[in-house]
């Protein structure tokens, strides 16, 4: 973790619910599903992958509603219920990583994702430099993200 905080922590939009990483980011990439779109009423999400045992709660504790990405996986969305904010994503499996997202951190600016997926819903308006980042037109295999992460960051 390229951060000055050993654990960095992050909250919600109101800071009900605050929360500690107690463990290494699996990886980081850029999504541009409709779904991300939504959530973030932006033109992207940003997916943090961490183990769910490693997101500590400090306070509050998040709501959950239940739906599903676009490649039709289960997706469990963990967020504020008195601001809104979703705080991560999960699968049913919860031996899984979850994706927190990125943007509840404290502190974002050690952040550098690692791909852009999910390009062929991207807003047309939004440039993408693919000398930086690995692109996907939809969801890439979990071992090709992680595998970048990992490769990205054993120069680090």
């Amino acid at each position: 973790m390229a951060t000055s905080e050993k654990h960095p922590e992050g909250q919600c939009q109101c800071g009900n619910i605050r929360y500690r990483l107690t463990g290494e980011p699996l990886t980081l990439y850029i999504c541009h599903c409709i779904h991300c779109q939504k959530q973030s009423s932006s033109a992207f999400g940003m997916s943090l992958w961490v183990n769910r045992d490693e997101i500590e709660f400090l306070s509050g504790e998040p709501k959950f509603w239940t739906t599903r990405g676009d490649s039709g996986a289960t997706k469990i969305c963990a967020f504020c219920g008195n601001c809104g904010s979703r705080i991560y994503h999960a699968s049913n499996n919860d031996q899984e990583p979850c994706s927190l997202k990125a943007g509840t951190l404290n502190d974002t600016s050690w952040l550098r994702p690692i791909a852009h997926i999910w390009t062929k819903r991207a807003q047309p308006w939004v440039s993408i430099n693919q000398e930086w980042y690995r692109c996907f037109d939809d969801e890439p295999d979990d071992d090709e993200l992680l595998r970048l992460w990992r490769d990205s960051h054993r120069s680090t």
